[in-house]
């Protein structure tokens, strides 16, 4: 355990702060997993799940607390929005090849410790590309909860600014905060702000805004890691490429993924025997994995507003039907 989490601990035990001491327990639940003791993290995170809910609204001094989210200097508005890791999604339906490539990061960070024995760097950097709506931000999400972390999702509203350099600046505050206070720190749609310099319409702030991130990437030496999603992996700078460890293509679902995306989805409720999976999944060849949980969530709750025991194939029909005619 680290001395920051051991001041936070006494000085709730001195405060008799029920709801800091379980602060201070889910970091050290946090911290564990980080170190890859993953038998450790998930018996004492089901020790403080057993201990009920904190009473107490006693708060421990800042300068042993969580630090602060990084904020803009104009507004003080916060540059992140926090996804705290017991409400991350970590369940997806991916390609096998895929599925491997995400495992191997979340074995590689559990293992970083003994990586650095011989000189090695687990994967900490990762950027995810392909189509909308695949599950790139949801894998962002997945491997935050693997490797213990909460999800630090950048906000473009409140980090891009028209005034000069301030942009810059927030950028720079992000990554400071991020080195503090280890997270899986997210650029959703990085393409915002990583866009090729040079192009016609480029102002001269935008490059700087580029190789301000470059050089905040190369020099990152924080305990988490960088996640960035992107839909347009061409348009990116060149030099961005580099800066990742590892880069991850997550595709448009094929036949088998489709097939498994229809079973989970509609697996609360019974469906028509008549009803062959196989058949309705090859319909929805190039839908993505989004607008296929959409289409049997809608055949569902049409199945339960009508009062049916059973989903109909007409009901998937239907609601594939509505889904073609809005996409």
């Amino acid at each position: 355990m680290n001395a920051d989490l051991l001041k936070c601990l006494f000085t709730a035990v001195q405060l008799r702060s029920d709801r800091d001491l379980v602060a201070v327990c889910q970091r050290i639940v946090a911290d564990e997993r980080r170190r890859g003791h993953e038998k450790l993290a998930a018996e004492l995170e089901k020790s403080l799940q057993e201990s009920g809910e904190p009473s107490s609204k006693k708060s421990v001094p800042s300068s042993f607390g969580l630090k602060p989210l990084p904020s803009n200097r104009r507004e003080a508005a916060p540059l992140v929005h926090v996804l705290e890791h017991s409400k991350l999604r970590h369940h997806m339906v991916l390609p096998a090849y895929v599925e491997e490539q995400l495992a191997m990061i979340e074995r590689e960070f559990a293992a970083r410790s003994r990586l650095a024995t011989y000189g090695l760097q687990a994967t900490r950097k990762v950027l995810l590309y392909g189509p909308p709506g695949c599950g790139k931000s949801l894998s962002a999400e997945r491997l935050a909860w693997s490797t213990g972390h909460s999800l630090h999702k950048v906000r473009f509203d409140t980090l891009i600014s028209s005034f000069f350099g301030e942009t810059a600046t927030n950028l720079q505050r992000v990554f400071e905060s991020a080195e503090r206070e280890p997270c899986a720190l997210f650029f959703d749609e990085c393409d915002t702000i990583a866009l090729a310099r040079g192009r016609r319409n480029e102002v001269g702030e935008a490059s700087r805004v580029v190789n301000m991130l470059l050089q905040l990437m190369e020099d990152y030496r924080g305990d988490g890691m960088i996640i960035a999603a992107t839909n347009l992996y061409e348009g990116l700078d060149k030099a961005i490429y580099r800066r990742f460890d590892a880069t991850v293509e997550i595709p448009l679902p094929g036949f088998d993924e489709v097939v498994r995306l229809l079973e989970v989805t509609l697996s609360a409720l019974d469906v028509d025997r008549s009803f062959r999976y196989d058949s309705f999944a090859r319909s929805l060849d190039g839908f993505s994995c989004s607008e296929i949980e959409k289409i049997a969530q809608k055949a569902a709750k049409r199945c339960v507003m009508a009062g049916q025991s059973r989903i109909t194939e007409l009901d998937l029909e239907a609601s594939a039907k509505e889904t073609r005619r809005h996409s």
